[in-house]
């Protein structure tokens, strides 16, 4: 929804005195054109999308915890397993708050940028779009969060993960950056490092996670496969819907809420069902922590001071 700010009353006042009030001294008649602001927000359409979405990421948080709740814990592999459970409840829960934050107009910003110019250079129009910038926090938190049940799935070193953990959340802060760039071509700088940064998380996820599972029984490579395509198939459209919306600002607010609306839902809550149900079925699918996620640190053979043999013992 676009709303064009009206010319100040003031300055239509000030403007009339100056045209009116004689003077000896020869003034210029032409008085200088105020630019015209718009404003691009969301409208009702919008605004029930987000409160759809701030519900459904509450009821699914709710029912992957209650899934995490009924994973029984009495041996090592099984309080691994409920490490997916807890992961995904972590997800919609973050995008649950994201999302009422938006609802509720706390998570948005307003961004100014200079949409026409005169022959001479004078800007005549100025948009005011807002930005959710909620949503790019929501993204910093579930990205590497889904990301790490994908590579635990395909049971990817710590190294690996690591890179991929950290490509995800410079992904996200190079498109916020993009998103509040006072200069376009800035902005779509910014854009093409969050690309690069995607195109590594590709490459760790798509690559490296097949190759880790060579090993493996085909239900688990072929479910991972079919999990790592859906997921980075839904990832893909982001950064298009981003360079339609933000970066060439095509379509309105409301278009642009609603279809991040789907894709959150689909590459949270979908997938969120998929991998636990599916899960549940592969024996041999649960991540190997060492005892990590059931016991803690271990301090089996940390050197303490005091402990140990002393120089009167010899």
């Amino acid at each position: 929804m676009i709303i064009l700010q009206e010319v100040p009353e003031a300055a239509t006042k000030v403007a009339t005195l100056l045209a009116q009030k004689p003077s000896h001294t020869p003034l210029p008649t032409v008085i200088p054109d105020l630019p015209r602001v718009y404003y691009q927000t969301s409208s009702e359409v919008g605004h029930r999308t987000l409160w759809v979405v701030c519900v459904l990421m509450g009821l699914s948080s709710l029912i992957f915890y209650i899934m995490a709740m009924r994973v029984p814990v009495d041996s090592d592999q099984l309080q691994q397993k409920r490490l997916f459970h807890v992961i995904t409840a972590l997800v919609t829960t973050v995008a649950f708050l994201s999302y009422y934050a938006m609802a509720t107009g706390d998570g948005v910003t307003s961004h100014a940028y200079v949409s026409g110019r005169s022959k001479h250079g004078a800007v005549t129009e100025i948009v005011k779009r807002d930005i959710y910038w909620a949503r790019y926090v929501d993204w910093s938190i579930t990205t590497p969060l889904l990301l790490l049940d994908l590579c635990l799935l395909a049971g990817l070193n710590g190294a690996t993960i690591l890179v991929t953990i950290v490509s995800s959340i410079i992904m996200i802060l190079t498109g916020l950056f993009a998103a509040l760039a006072r200069d376009e071509g800035h902005g779509w700088g910014w854009y093409a490092f969050a690309c690069i940064a995607y195109l590594n998380i590709v490459y760790q996820v798509g690559y490296k996670g097949t190759h880790a599972l060579a090993g493996r029984d085909y239900r688990t490579r072929a479910f991972f496969g079919s999990l790592a395509l859906f997921t980075l198939l839904l990832w893909t459209a982001y950064p298009i819907v981003w360079g339609i919306a933000d970066g060439a600002r095509r379509v309105n607010v409301d278009a642009e809420i609603i279809t991040y609306a789907v894709l959150d839902v689909l590459s949270k809550g979908v997938f969120g069902f998929w991998l636990l149900l599916a899960h549940d079925g592969l024996a041999r699918a649960s991540p190997t922590i060492d005892g990590f996620w059931s016991h803690g640190v271990s301090h089996e053979g940390v050197l303490r001071i005091g402990e140990g043999r002393t120089l009167d013992d010899d």
